[in-house]
C-alpha cells in the first residue's frame, strides 16, 4: 500500500473536545470497515484550524473515498515518496 498524507482545512480544530475527536475516530474507523478494501489510518496531527492525517492506501482515489463516505473535508492530498529522520543521517 502506499502512504498518504491528507491536509483537512477545519476552522477551530485546535478546539474540537475529546468528544468531536472520538466521534471523528469512529467515522473514520467505521467507514474503513465497511469499505473491505485494504485501508490503515495511521494517525492525526491537529493543529489550530487543520488536521492532517496519515494513511496508507492502494491509490489516491481510495482515500477520496474514505474522505467522501465519512463527510471529512479533503484540501490537499499528497503521496509519500520516502521518509527521513534523524538516523537518516547515519551517525
Amino acid at each position: 500500500m502506499k502512504k498518504f498524507i491528507i491536509e483537512r482545512h477545519i476552522p477551530g480544530a485546535g478546539k474540537l473536545t475529546q468528544e468531536d475527536l472520538q466521534q471523528i475516530a469512529k467515522t473514520s474507523n467505521a467507514v474503513i470497515t465497511i469499505s473491505g478494501k485494504p485501508y490503515i489510518w495511521v494517525e492525526s496531527f491537529v493543529t489550530a484550524d487543520k488536521i492532517y492525517c496519515i494513511h496508507e492506501a492502494e491509490n489516491e482515489a481510495d482515500v477520496r473515498e474514505h474522505s467522501k463516505c465519512g463527510n471529512f473535508p479533503v484540501n490537499n492530498i499528497e503521496e509519500v515518496v520516502t521518509v527521513i529522520g534523524p538516523a537518516t543521517a547515519g551517525d
